[in-house]
């Protein structure tokens, strides 16, 4: 298993990035990316400390990335500080997107799909015309295991199928129990319209994106 949305205390999370990745191993994940929501106040911060992060993987046998989540940033500020966490260390850039518990900017999808992030996180009621250029930019589209941002896991799964669009399955752990498991990730991807195969696609597409960021 790879999840590639996380948080520790660093921002809104239980666990420091040490209990963190040894909880995740312990569960069973393979690698694991922490992304602790960042906005132009914290991100030199957090990012300060992407080689200690990163190491810790090394005793746990589990491969640790580390990025940020641009969180309730304005739009028009998303690509010039995408640009800024990929200079300062990140080596995952997710958006928190328009999901509908949270009154996130309208026009941050569109701004974090142009910018092309990694991973445009519960992206709510995203558009068609939001999705197909999510596939030009090769910007992966979440499906999230989280309360409340899994209500619209059904509309992006049908987007995504449309039009040929990147899916990941992520869990946006803040606390020990959001790292679930291989099971529940199956059961919300097949429960959000997703066929089996395309579950593994969508699994399938974790890796390779970890492999790229190998690769970086």
């Amino acid at each position: 298993m790879i999840d590639l949305h996380t948080h520790s205390t660093f921002s809104d999370g239980e666990l420091i990035p040490a209990e963190l990745i040894r909880r995740a191993r312990h569960v069973g994940y393979e690698a694991l990316a922490i992304t602790d929501h960042a906005d132009a106040a914290n991100m030199e911060f957090i990012l300060s400390h992407v080689p200690r992060m990163t190491a810790l993987g090394h005793f746990w046998d589990i491969t640790v990335f580390a990025g940020v989540e641009l969180t309730h940033m304005p739009p028009g500020l998303i690509a010039e500080y995408t640009n800024k966490a990929r200079e300062l260390g990140a080596q995952l850039v997710v958006v928190h997107g328009e999901t509908v518990v949270e009154p996130v900017a309208r026009g941050t999808n569109l701004a974090a799909i142009e910018a092309g992030v990694d991973i445009l996180a519960h992206p709510g009621l995203i558009t068609d015309e939001e999705v197909a250029l999510a596939v030009e930019k090769g910007v992966a589209l979440e499906i999230t295991t989280r309360g409340g941002h899994s209500y619209t896991n059904g509309h992006v799964a049908t987007l995504a199928r449309k039009h040929g669009a990147r899916l990941v399955i992520d869990n946006d752990a803040h606390a020990p129990r959001d790292l679930v498991s291989r099971e529940m990730r199956r059961a919300v991807a097949l429960g959000a319209g997703l066929t089996a195969d395309e579950f593994d696609r969508a699994e399938a597409n974790s890796r390779e994106i970890v492999q790229r960021l190998l690769q970086r």
